[in-house]
């Protein structure tokens, strides 16, 4: 058996973890939002997700931004996001979400991600 002289580097804590998705456990059951990479504004309750970063979300709806109109949504119902598709995903407050009035917020769509 052989050792090698150089320490193994420390396992890295939750915090920070090369794998952040780990940390969407704690939001199973509660209201996201997600932006897709088309740029779309996905808002439903996280059911689930895996390793490679695919998401499941129940009572999705779509909002879509207008410049010209206030804020639209879309029932999407049951949605699987591929976690390629993912750009950012984020915790929903409930109270504030509900007291938004999102059909009198304006504002331009956001672009498709370039990488």
């Amino acid at each position: 058996l052989r050792v090698s002289p150089f320490p193994l580097p420390p396992r890295p804590s939750i915090k920070h973890s090369r794998f952040p998705m780990s940390l969407l456990v704690a939001w199973i059951d509660k209201k996201v939002t997600l932006v897709t990479n088309d740029g779309r504004n996905v808002i439903g309750v996280l059911r689930g997700f895996d390793q490679m970063c695919n998401v499941v979300l129940e009572h999705t709806v779509e909002r879509i931004f207008s410049e010209d109109a206030g804020a639209e949504e879309v029932p999407l119902g049951l949605f699987v996001v591929k976690g390629d598709n993912l750009a950012i995903i984020g915790e929903v407050d409930p109270e504030v979400d509900a007291e938004t009035k999102w059909t009198e917020i304006k504002g331009a769509p956001i672009g498709p991600v370039i990488h």
